[in-house]
């Protein structure tokens, strides 16, 4: 049996083996060499992601329930929403969205592949007595096919679409157009390009019970910006100090200049694309850097 001294001492040495391996890193990381994204369907990360999304003190993960209802309200005028239509949420999170769409008459399915986050919203729509109208599904959006499945309209909201590679997203815009009637409409936000944080930046924290783990760690951030390819990236070093595991997590954003996204929306079968920056207006903390795009398929 190893003694309490034994496994501090190792995890002594392999945090030191970690903080090697910071100072050693390339000076840039390359798009999508860490996989690019977050750990979403990892369980006990998807847990700790679902504590940040429904943490009302701040917008990081999740919006507030007051910016919420902005955009719910925004969202059924725009897209001419009415009580029987049937609507498609993709990267529904915890179903804050598709909950209350469904409260209102909708008949919705969410799509994610968190688990934590699916398990909160099928029972979140239990308690809201909308489960017949709701539906979640744990599945990776990439694999996702409805082929002709006649939604009403689709939700690709907080800038998901810009996690995938740009194939990948081509891809699911083609998936998403096929899955709705003619007519159907869909709604994407993304990072404004011309708005991006362009500069390298770097931070460090420390915790015991946030995003990263339930015991103490240190994190160091770093963001750069890739000129060439459009990306923000934003590499995470973690060091579990009581047992000296080390995490290097990396999450790219793909940004797009609106022409091109205009161009990706058609390509993929819809008609008319409408952008609105800052959305529209609406008093949200990070509407500066958004731009909303909604579609309507031919």
């Amino acid at each position: 049996m190893t003694s309490s001294g034994g496994r501090e001492a190792t995890a002594a040495n392999l945090i030191l083996d970690a903080l090697w391996r910071v100072y050693r890193r390339p000076e840039r990381p390359e798009p999508w060499s860490v996989g690019g994204n977050l750990p979403w369907d990892e369980p006990e990360f998807s847990r700790r992601m679902l504590r940040e999304h429904l943490d009302e003190s701040h917008g990081a993960a999740t919006r507030q329930a007051h910016e919420r209802q902005l955009i719910l309200r925004w969202l059924w005028g725009k897209l001419s929403l009415t009580p029987g239509q049937r609507v498609l949420d993709v990267t529904c999170g915890p179903g804050l969205y598709a909950v209350e769409l469904a409260r209102r008459g909708l008949d919705v399915t969410g799509i994610d592949f968190a688990p934590a986050a699916v398990e909160y919203a099928r029972q979140h729509a239990a308690d809201a007595g909308v489960e017949d109208s709701c539906r979640f599904l744990l599945q990776d959006v990439r694999d996702m096919n409805f082929g002709c499945a006649g939604f009403d309209a689709a939700l690709l909201l907080y800038g998901q679409l810009a996690v995938f590679k740009r194939e990948e997203a081509r891809a699911l815009l083609r998936e998403i157009a096929a899955s709705l009637r003619p007519g159907g409409r869909l709604v994407v936000e993304l990072l404004d390009q011309e708005r991006v944080d362009k500069s390298h930046s770097t931070w460090w924290s420390t915790g015991d019970d946030g995003l990263w783990g339930d015991a103490p760690y240190l994190h160091l951030g770093e963001r750069y910006w890739n000129a060439d390819e459009r990306i923000s990236i934003t590499r995470f070093h973690v060091l579990h100090l009581d047992t000296g595991k080390y995490d290097e997590i990396h999450l790219c954003d793909q940004t797009y200049a609106d022409t091109e996204m205009e161009a990706l929306m058609k390509e993929a079968g819809f008609a008319t694309v409408d952008m609105y920056r800052a959305w529209d207006g609406l008093p949200l903390f990070d509407a500066e850097t958004k731009i909303v795009y909604v579609a309507w398929r031919g």
